[in-house]
This record gives structure tokens, sequence and C-alpha cells, in this order.
């Protein structure tokens, strides 16, 4: 499985705070079957989580050393979820921020409530620039728990989806399970993430998730969206 959203960077965000820890969420994601992670921080500007590219670049090879030294076998790759912004194409010209890995896609969130107004014509502007544009968790946005066409509109001008795992299982609220459901449902979904910022002392939701799955999706589409 590919874990597109974690919060696994250490001392850059509200995640893991030390590399021990890090190693040890990569060991048990390990043990429950994921075998790429995409380590995303958070980059909002102005606030104190702007840890820039060249920083995140030198924190992921002391993790992939760490992975080594203790027989770890799991790929990781370095992204962002980046809050949005009008100044997207400036911070990926500066190297303040990261794609997904080397590729052109880039993982975006907005506000958790509210809406962020002209938030489409900065995705279309991506989109002209040859991005792929990512939505974090469109379930977790309050506003389209109430305006689910909207993000069918969005799906539909080319956005992609990332879902995070424990939505499904009910962990942000009802409302958030709910729009997950009807994602899965409408097909809307093309990766998954588990968004986690500490280690756990159960990994058990990885595979609970996925089994719920199954009521909305074929296995090739199951497996299509974890690989």
């Amino acid at each position: 499985m590919v874990d597109l959203h974690t919060h696994i960077l250490y001392d850059v965000d509200d995640g893991v705070k030390n590399i021990d820890e890090s190693i040890e969420i990569l060991k048990n994601m390990s043990k429950n079957g994921v075998t790429d992670v995409f380590l995303t921080p958070h980059y909002i500007e102005y606030s104190s989580y702007t840890s820039n590219r060249k920083n995140n670049l030198s924190k992921i090879k002391q993790i992939e050393k760490k992975l080594k030294e203790n027989n770890i076998n799991i790929k990781i790759f370095l992204g962002n979820e980046i809050y949005i912004s009008e100044n997207i194409l400036d911070l990926l010209e500066k190297k303040e921020i990261s794609t997904l890995g080397k590729s052109n896609y880039l993982l975006i969130e907005l506000p958790m409530s509210g809406i962020f107004n002209g938030y489409m014509d900065i995705f279309y502007e991506l989109i002209q620039k040859d991005y792929k544009v990512v939505l974090a968790h469109p379930e977790r946005y309050i506003y389209f728990h109430d305006h689910f066409d909207e993000l069918v509109e969005i799906h539909n001008s080319g956005v992609l989806f990332q879902i995070n795992l424990e939505s499904i299982l009910g962990k942000y609220g009802k409302k958030p399970q709910k729009t997950v459901k009807k994602i899965l449902k409408s097909k809307l979904v093309d990766f998954v993430g588990s968004d986690i910022h500490r280690n756990k002392s159960d990994y058990s939701f990885i595979n609970k998730s996925i089994s719920k799955f199954k009521k909305y999706l074929s296995d090739e589409e199951i497996d299509l969206i974890l690989n």
C-alpha cells in the first residue's frame, strides 16, 4: 500500500517530534502492509510550519539511514501538504515546497471550515502548468458536507482526491464518515493516506479501513487506489 499523506517527518510541524518516533511508525507501517510512504509536512505561509525543501530533504536522508541500519524495508518520499495559497507557483520556484516525490503531483489542503475564495482558479492555474492537483482529505472539509455536488465538480475538473483511511471508521466524526462513503460510492477516490501524526499502539486501522472499502469498490478499484 502507498500512504500518500503523513506527518512523520520529525520536528517540522504538528506531527512527529523526533527521528526515533519516525522510525517506529515506519516499522509498524511496514509490518501492516505499507510499502511506500510520502512524508508530507504542513506548509502554511506566514506560520511556524514553513520548513523548506532543503531542510526536509536533509531529514529524509537521516531517516533513510536509520531505516537501513534497522533493516526496515519501506520506501519513503518527500512531499508537502500545502495549505491553499495564491503563491504556490512562486513557492515551487523558490524550492520552498515539494511536489510528491519527483513527480508533478501536489498535495493541497483547503480550510477545514469556511471556503477559500478563488481556490478553483488556483487549481486551474496549476493544472495549466502541467501539475496534478491532489486535494487532501476532501471528506473532512465542513463546507462540502452540505455541498457534495461541488466536490463532484472539482473532481470532474481534473483534481484528484486523497481520502484518509480512518475517515470511514468515524475517527473525524459522523459527517466526514458519511461524506467519505459518498466519495467512495461515487468512485471519486484516487489515493489514500493515513494522515498519521503520532505513533499508535494499534495499526489494525489500516486493514479495517480497507475492508470497509469493499462495500463500495471492486477489488481491482481498491488495488488501484492503494498501489
